[in-house]
């Protein structure tokens, strides 16, 4: 299996002395090194940046995913190890997973990925996870054409949702475009999850390992009334990423919640912890209690301590499963939690989620951030040639010849930080500024 999954898009031409890294560890530094990973300081996770120095932004909590998912990678190596040998599981290919998992969102978190889709709705759509392939495999400029050039493994356990935004789109979704920019309603224009049509080419070569069946039933998808359509199935290396992402979520975001007082713990308690001891969770039912009282102690050391004992509940609690729908190991195995531990950590996301994400001094920071990216994309749009800087330019007028130019607009505005977006439209339209 390694031969495969360890090739690159465009051969490896040069050999270093004395370089013994394997393929996943080479993948890691592209990574780490590259610019997208470092925007990530910048970009904001739940709370706006520079409003405190306490709080996680999207690159402390991808170091956190990627610590998790290593614990999960060496957990499952104890608990299956003919499955992880089978598997040819790599503690440091799902780091890499969990290290670039973000790099595809743009600047002002949800909201500038609904601004953004909101303006790409007719040429594409916009969608961060999309963003984060066409990152891996085209943006990045670690080679001319093919971005980060990782291996088609790494690749594979990027694509989070194995389907086009184009066939997954249901247009009665969508609310009914604006005239007016700060009157689109965010709730209105939620992007389907799933890959731009224009990186088809690249996804077609990731699955050519696969025989058709399992690709067919990889790309899998299920539709609902007044919803776009949801696909079902991830690789084995994208469910281990996928748990590390919703529990660094789940429990590291609450920790931020806790400390900036956003929630107390009377609400916590009623929300999450009396749930829990309800739901039987082996290990964690019965230790919730005492969990919360360290959780909102004074004492930070004790607060730590829970949320060490919180994250170690579930990595332990996680298994491996067969979907008998697939031949390949790769699909056909998957890691999951129990479905009691499944719904425990769906009260902590949903906690934080109502508690946090949905207070509205964060929806004005949303709305905020939406409206100047939807105002740079409208500027950019009415006159590329004159407003772009020379190298996107050029890739503007190169995509004109396809009719593409607006998704390297969408590159180019998704690329920036929250502090950059924010003086580019100071510049822009405020009179006296830059």
């Amino acid at each position: 299996m390694s031969t495969l999954w360890q090739a690159r898009r465009l051969p490896r031409v040069q050999n270093r002395d004395g370089d013994h890294r394997n393929s996943y560890q080479r993948d890691k530094a592209r990574v780490l090194h590259s610019a997208a990973f470092r925007r990530l300081q910048a970009k904001t996770q739940v709370l706006g940046v520079g409003q405190s120095d306490f709080y996680r932004t999207r690159l402390t909590h991808s170091l956190e995913a990627a610590q998790i998912g290593t614990g999960i990678a060496a957990q499952l190596q104890g608990k299956y190890p003919a499955a992880a040998t089978l598997l040819e599981l790599d503690s440091t290919l799902i780091e890499t997973l969990c290290l670039a998992h973000d790099i595809g969102h743009p600047p002002f978190g949800h909201g500038g990925e609904i601004a953004l889709h909101y303006m790409m709705h007719e040429h594409g759509g916009f969608e961060g996870n999309g963003q984060t392939f066409r990152i891996v495999t085209q943006l990045e400029p670690y080679t001319a054409d093919h971005g980060m050039n990782l291996s088609r493994r790494s690749m594979l356990g990027l694509v989070k949702y194995p389907n086009f935004i184009d066939t997954l789109t249901n247009p009665y979704c969508h609310g009914r475009t604006s005239h007016s920019l700060r009157t689109v309603k965010a709730s209105d224009w939620h992007p389907p999850k799933g890959l731009y049509q224009c990186d088809a080419a690249m996804f077609e070569w990731v699955l050519a390992p696969f025989s058709q069946s399992d690709r067919d039933n990889f790309m899998q998808f299920e539709t609902g009334e007044n919803q776009h359509g949801k696909t079902c199935h991830k690789s084995f290396d994208c469910t281990i990423m996928e748990l590390a992402d919703d529990i660094a979520y789940g429990i590291h975001d609450l920790e931020d919640a806790i400390v900036m007082e956003m929630v107390d713990k009377s609400a916590f308690i009623e929300q999450v912890v009396l749930p829990l001891q309800r739901l039987g969770a082996t290990g964690l039912s019965t230790q919730i209690m005492p969990l919360a009282e360290r959780l909102f102690s004074p004492q930070q050391h004790e607060r730590k301590n829970a949320i060490g004992a919180l994250v170690n509940a579930f990595i332990t609690a996680i298994d491996i499963c067969e979907l008998p729908l697939f031949d390949h190991p790769l699909l056909r195995f998957q890691a999951r939690l129990p479905e009691v531990f499944e719904h425990a950590l769906s009260l902590f996301k949903r906690f934080v989620y109502k508690q946090v994400i949905q207070q509205s001094q964060v929806q004005v920071l949303e709305y905020k951030g939406q409206q100047i990216v939807m105002a740079l994309f409208e500027a950019y749009s009415s006159d590329p040639l004159r407003l772009l800087p020379e190298n996107t330019r050029l890739r503007w007028e190169a995509a004109q010849q396809e009719d593409n130019g607006a998704r390297i607009i969408a590159d180019y505005i998704s690329g920036m930080t929250d502090e950059f977006a924010s003086r580019l439209y100071s510049t822009l339209f405020i009179p006296k500024h830059g």
